[in-house]
């Protein structure tokens, strides 16, 4: 290799950067010991953004097209370097790809259940997790504040900020709904869009736009999800008096079944009165808070259910007073 080809080698003619990983966000263009050639070509494809940095400091930066890199095109580091606009010399400056593209289905979710307060249940534990997506909308910013000098810059780098923001306006928007729990599940969406508007104020700092925020899922833990299915059960049973004696019916043939000998007898005897009383009280029609007869007697007796007159102080059949 000859001299002049090893100087000409120095020299960085075409600039560009193709995103062969869809993780990272920011890039910084291989600059090694090479210069720009003043003229030298800077091509910048849809959903990216070039940053020249000269010393530290942000230069110009260049939106998508392709660019000369020129005393025109370069006005503030050529204000920096005080060039001669006449005399086309090389410069070295750091270039900074910054990818614009829309992130999609980022996940954010609890890894502990965050305690707040609520109208039901007093003190609660929630879990709770999504999705949101986001792009980098100023470039400057994100270089300033996040990426910095370097040379690649992921998304994973950024993940556990972005969750963390995430999970605190989660739960202040959570604790200042005055949503109780049982309802939230009505208002997923327009918690979510609460949570998205604090939250996209905290992203902006960091040069990102929040494009969409999705509470999927909100849940308690364990031991407060099996304390809720207990009261949603006993929701549904409705009459516990009537519920208990169906439970106690049921179980009579179980416990007939399964006993033997004397005892068995003894136990499928008093079952079977047990039974006839249960079934007697569930039947029985009740007017007024009190029993009748639906053929003219004054009522029966609580203890064995045997018809009444009117005047009856006493069961004639048991002699339960009454």
């Amino acid at each position: 290799m000859g001299l002049g080809e090893f100087i000409r080698k120095q020299f960085i003619d075409v600039i560009q950067w193709t995103e062969v990983d869809d993780s990272v966000l920011a890039y910084r263009f291989p600059m090694r010991d090479m210069e720009i050639q003043m003229g030298a070509q800077l091509v910048v494809r849809e959903t990216q953004v070039a940053v020249f940095v000269n010393d530290g400091r942000i230069a110009d930066v260049f939106a998508p097209g392709r660019h000369r890199l020129d005393t025109e095109n370069l006005p503030v580091l050529t204000n920096l370097r005080n060039w001669d606009k006449l005399f086309e010399s090389p410069f070295k400056s750091d270039v900074y790809y910054v990818s614009t593209r829309l992130r999609l289905n980022q996940r954010w979710g609890t890894q502990t259940p965050v305690t707040v307060r609520d109208s039901e249940f007093g003190i609660a534990r929630v879990r709770a997790y999504g999705t949101y997506a986001y792009r980098i909308a100023d470039p400057v910013r994100f270089h300033t504040e996040v990426s910095g000098t370097r040379e690649v810059y992921a998304m994973q780098d950024l993940e556990g900020q972005l969750r963390n923001l995430a999970i605190t306006r989660m739960s202040d928007t959570l604790a200042n709904s005055g949503i109780a729990f049982l309802d939230l599940a009505a208002n997923q969406v327009a918690l979510g869009e609460q949570i998205a508007s604090g939250l996209a104020a905290d992203v902006a700092e960091l040069g990102l736009m929040l494009e969409g925020f999705v509470v999927e899922s909100l849940s308690l833990p364990d031991e407060l999800q099996q304390r809720l299915d207990e009261r949603i059960g006993m929701g549904i049973v409705g009459d516990q008096d009537r519920y208990a004696q169906y439970q106690a019916a049921r179980s009579i043939p179980i416990a007939a079944a399964n006993s033997g000998g004397a005892a068995g007898i003894g136990a499928g005897l008093g079952a079977g009165v047990a039974m006839g009383q249960m079934m007697t009280e569930a039947l029985r029609p009740v007017t007024g808070g009190r029993a009748t007869k639906q053929g003219g007697a004054a009522g029966y007796c609580s203890h064995c259910g045997t018809a009444l007159t009117a005047a009856a102080n006493f069961c004639p059949e048991c002699g339960t007073r009454q």
